[in-house]
């Protein structure tokens, strides 16, 4: 296996087309394989690559709607071997812009030659690293692919394996009944009130939520910002005779604030948002040791009827090892309490590839959960996140191998295909184990509309309280603005009309321009 340090950009690439920005692409895929861009004071275009070194050319030519690009890596081994690597690939732009078909293009030709040049497999995704890949079949499906070209294309195009080619076409077409379409006229929105508080924070965990502190005064002020937001938020509502489909509730934990702190939260969302026109109302509990009778009862008489409690593991030495403060006994307690109150949909997360977690670990974790029976399960990869306490003490929790970690997604898969589960929604992150996904899993009718409207992009979504976005959506050509609010609590309170003025033009400009 070639052992690859660093690439550099020839002057060509940096030139190659007026306008394009290809360097992004040429990185993202460079990324795969654990090789990094040359600093600017190492780089240089036209010379010869220095030992471990590859330097990337690129020619692109377009004519008419027809795009060729072709790519040439230089390289010097490790071992002090020198050598080059040719790739040409063309794409007619039959609905597919010529930038994103330069981008794509290149990106394929770099995969294919580093693949060549350092015999690694860089996971099933092929050129694929953004979030979403499931709306590529969603523009597919839209000008009339069938599934058997669509199947060509992925493959094709974009280099993904077989197997994740089907899957994101199963939860695509599962999708279809419950996204909105070109011709839809209502104006159905979802909402997010983001609640930045956790009981403690997780090895593993980068978001922007803090430990709910012990003096009240903090949370107050920031209770006292959130209901402003929500008022205008509602207002905007008022004006554009909007209907709210989904009301999200998440975090952090929501369920960590006190029992009269959690109940006045939840009438205010109910009040603002909640009509006979709102399908779901889902509250993050993922945190067990945050929930009791009184927040339960709170949850139902609010009208919520769908609840995520998130035990990422059901192995109690994990959860003492990642930092969570209660036991596996508290997870299945909390559950059959929700249960017994009546509330229609529960959701439980389950993490593969934490530290020190086998295939058996899984397994086991797995077969805990169809005891209990949740409506939904949905699998994450461990994904390393910058800002984690995971990724600075790396060295400190071993991980599973990729190829472990790629066999726990199986077991978790079989055991949902098991349980009467189908596959409705999937995302991806950075840095994922494996390089690969996240899939949610459901009972048929308990799929979550939130879920997927997040993940799609095709229904505006109106976010609430620190670190959430907004999303305007344009029905039918599927183009969207977002703006977002400062993650940090006291920056959020500090500049919160700023954020209120942005929201509102985006959903004026959406509704009025």
């Amino acid at each position: 296996m070639t052992k690859i340090k660093r690439y550099r950009l020839a002057e060509d690439l940096v030139a190659a087309y007026a306008g394009v920005d290809v360097s992004r692409a040429v990185r993202d895929m460079m990324l795969l394989f654990g090789v990094h861009p040359a600093t600017e004071a190492e780089s240089f275009a036209g010379n010869s690559p220095e030992e471990g070194d590859v330097t990337v050319h690129c020619r692109i030519h377009i004519d008419g709607g027809q795009v060729t690009v072709w790519t040439r890596l230089n390289y010097r081994q490790s071992d002090g071997s020198a050598g080059r690597i040719e790739k040409e690939e063309m794409a007619v732009c039959d609905g597919e812009d010529i930038i994103t078909a330069v981008r794509r293009l290149i990106r394929l030709n770099i995969l294919r030659s580093m693949r060549t040049l350092t015999g690694c497999n860089t996971g099933p995704w092929g050129i694929l690293h953004g979030v979403r890949p499931t709306k590529i079949i969603h523009r597919l499906l839209d000008r009339g692919f069938d599934s058997g070209q669509i199947l060509q294309s992925l493959q094709n195009d974009y280099d993904i394996d077989e197997a994740k080619a089907q899957l994101i076409l199963e939860i695509a077409r599962r999708q279809r009944d419950f996204l909105p379409q070109a011709a839809d006229t209502d104006r159905k929105i979802s909402i997010y009130v983001g609640i930045p508080y956790c009981p403690s924070r997780c090895l593993y965990c980068s978001f922007p939520s803090q430990v709910l502190p012990e003096c009240h005064e903090p949370v107050e002020k920031y209770l006292a910002a959130i209901e402003k937001d929500m008022e205008e938020a509602r207002r905007l509502i008022s004006a554009h005779q909007l209907q709210v489909q989904c009301v999200y509730l998440g975090g952090g934990t929501p369920t960590s604030l006190n029992g009269g702190d959690f109940s006045l939260l939840l009438e205010q969302v109910k009040k603002s948002f909640v009509t006979s026109a709102t399908q779901e109302f889902t509250v993050e509990a993922g945190r067990p040791d945050s929930l009791n009778a009184e927040k339960i009862q709170t949850l139902k008489q609010a009208g919520v009827n769908r609840v995520s409690i998130n035990p990422q593991t059901m192995q109690q030495g994990t959860l003492d090892h990642i930092g969570r403060q209660h036991t596996v006994e508290d997870i299945v307690r909390a559950f059959h309490q929700i249960r017994s109150a009546g509330i229609p949909v529960i959701n439980m997360d389950i993490i593969a590839g934490l530290p020190g977690e086998t295939e058996q670990d899984i397994r086991d974790t797995m077969e805990r959960l169809k005891e209990l029976q949740p409506d939904n399960v949905t699998v994450h990869t461990l994904a390393l996140k910058r800002g984690s306490r995971l990724m600075d003490e790396l060295e400190q929790h071993p991980l599973p191998g990729e190829q472990t970690t790629v066999k726990m997604l199986a077991i978790a898969a079989d055991y949902a295909k098991n349980m009467g589960m189908v596959p409705y929604y999937l995302y991806r992150q950075k840095r994922m184990a494996g390089n690969l996904e996240n899939v949610g899993y459901c009972h048929p009718g308990a799929e979550c509309l939130y879920n997927m409207n997040i993940m799609e992009e095709r229904q505006t979504i109106l976010g609430i309280g620190p670190g959430a976005g907004t999303k305007a959506v344009q029905t039918g050509v599927w183009s969207l603005q977002s703006c977002y609010h400062a993650k940090d609590v006291q920056s959020y309170i500090k500049n919160l009309d700023v954020y209120i003025s942005e929201r509102a033009r985006l959903l004026n400009g959406l509704y009025h321009g």
